[in-house]
């Protein structure tokens, strides 16, 4: 196990006070991040139905898993074996069988088919016909969105969270050095992404790497005015500014980073774009302290963005910890105008200044942990355009 029976124990407790104020008696988590974070299931299973179920009366949660992937169920968990619900290959693609029928029996089964069942209606795997069986299944029910209960009890992290954070940060670097290696005039981007993939995965001499829940981002020339792009086949050209955004994993936690590379004398306004948004990100840091919000800290960084007359629409921060693909962020806490949520110590999150201007941009983030009286940074890189 990654952490202790009494790590798991106060997350569960956790959990079901805020269940309790919800009004919701039985919590039915797909999000495959929260049943790592519940149970301690770890595997490449989430493509197909599964689920955590927390009970109010419980003192375990139910993992529900494939029988294909039962076996993973009982190594990586910390329940007890009766508390894994195994369903058969007759539910795997045989239309219109589904998981989530027999998943509906066990809840009649437990005589939970008339609670308040609370499920998460925007998860990533949460599809519509998982939504359509219970709501078919159990009309006896009262069914509502838990309003990503547990993401929210994720937000603050406990020190071995944050430890396993930092290790991922240091993976970051290393790869992020790499990245800065390997982009030449000449290279196709998919070799230079190889070379990062395998520094990502080689990690530290202390600790190893895993699979990433975002995959190498990589836009480049007219690429970098937008968002998500990734390598091709390509070659680097002189001229032409790169943006590269990577995260190290360990034990499913995340600590992004992203910079910007520049191959051959950069265009004065790519320099002066990049100083301005280094100073926004150093802007919004300088409040990231205890009891200040998510807002306070936006505010400082459009400041700095309406000084120099530069729009941008999209946030520029979000919560981060555990990941899965297709995502690190936890669907929580927004670094963007309006957000109200708290600063407190052990929140992280991944402040992003991406700035885009037609047809190309810049982009500089920093993975940053609020401490008890201020705010540290999980990694250590130089911020500035990187001219080679």
């Amino acid at each position: 196990m990654n952490f202790t029976v009494g790590e798991y124990k106060k997350r569960l407790d956790n959990v079901k006070k805020s269940m309790q104020n919800k009004g919701i008696d039985l919590l039915i988590s797909h999000d495959t991040a929260n049943m790592y974070y519940l149970t301690g299931y770890d595997a490449w299973s989430f493509y197909y139905a599964q689920c955590v179920l927390v009970h109010v009366g419980l003192d375990q949660p139910l993992c529900f898993v494939r029988a294909q992937d039962s076996v993973g169920a009982y190594i990586k968990t910390y329940l007890k074996n009766e508390n894994i619900i195994v369903y058969n290959e007759n539910y795997i693609h045989k239309w219109p069988n589904h998981p989530y029928d027999y998943l509906v029996e066990i809840i009649k089964q437990k005589k939970w088919d008339k609670l308040s069942i609370g499920l998460e209606m925007d998860s990533h795997y949460f599809t519509a016909f998982c939504y359509e069986k219970i709501k078919q299944g159990l009309p006896n029910a009262r069914i509502k969105d838990s309003n990503r209960l547990v993401n929210w009890v994720r937000l603050i992290k406990t020190n071995a969270e944050i430890n396993y954070m930092k290790s991922a940060a240091k993976i970051t670097e290393n790869a992020m050095h790499t990245a800065m290696k390997v982009i030449n005039k000449g290279v196709r981007q998919c070799d230079a992404v190889g070379e990062i993939q395998k520094s990502l995965f080689h990690g530290t001499k202390e600790v190893g790497g895993e699979y990433s829940s975002i995959t190498t981002l990589l836009p480049t020339g007219a690429g970098t005015a937008a968002s998500h792009l990734t390598a091709t086949q390509d070659k680097f050209k002189n001229g032409e500014s790169t943006i590269i955004e990577i995260s190290g994993c360990v034990k499913r936690y995340h600590a992004p980073l992203a910079r910007t590379v520049q191959l051959g004398k950069p265009e004065q306004k790519k320099i002066d774009a990049m100083n301005a948004t280094i100073e926004a990100l150093n802007a919004g840091i300088s409040v990231t302290k205890p009891g200040n919000t998510a807002n306070d800290v936006a505010q400082e960084f459009w400041k700095v963005l309406d000084k120099y007359k530069i729009k941008k629409e999209s946030r520029t921060g979000y919560s981060i910890g555990i990941g899965y693909p297709p995502d690190w962020g936890e669907h929580t806490l927004n670094i963007y105008k309006g957000d109200m949520t708290e600063l407190k110590p052990n929140i992280t999150f991944h402040m992003i200044a991406v700035m885009q201007f037609g047809d190309w941009g810049v982009e500089a983030s920093e993975s940053i942990r609020v401490t008890e009286k201020g705010n540290e940074l999980l990694g250590n890189f130089p911020k500035e355009l990187y001219i080679k």
